[in-house]
């Protein structure tokens, strides 16, 4: 069983920077492609992030691309997600999800979930 563990969210200013941090117990996070979810009061879960178990295959959401960057340390069984440019719109808690290989559009195709980490952004 895999488990993953959400950390580094916090207060921070628009315009500024977080980086997320999502780490694996349990199993070798190299066997899973790892998404990065986000969920905002009043709003839908939305897929943000994705890099594939190689790391050959990003996805980056509209809302984020060009301001977030995935990428993962297999060593350390750990995925991360910078934040840059933060807008008060980012404000949400964000969760980490694995499933085998290959990043998939659908959070019900991911097997495994982390509790949450909670990013605020406000002046």
């Amino acid at each position: 069983q895999l488990q993953l563990v959400e950390s580094g969210g916090g207060l921070v200013q628009p315009g500024g920077s977080l980086r997320l941090s999502c780490a694996a117990s349990g199993l070798p996070l190299h066997y899973y492609a790892v998404g990065w979810f986000r969920q905002a009061p009043g709003k839908d879960r939305e897929r943000i992030s994705c890099i594939s178990a190689s790391g050959g295959y990003t996805y980056y959401a509209d809302s984020v691309k060009g301001r977030f960057t995935i990428s993962r340390d297999n060593a350390k069984n750990t995925v991360y997600l910078q934040m840059n440019s933060l807008k008060s719109e980012d404000a949400a808690i964000y969760y980490c999800a694995a499933r085998r290989v290959a990043c998939s559009s659908l959070g019900s195709e991911y097997n495994y979930w982390g509790q949450g980490t909670q990013a605020t952004v406000s002046s």
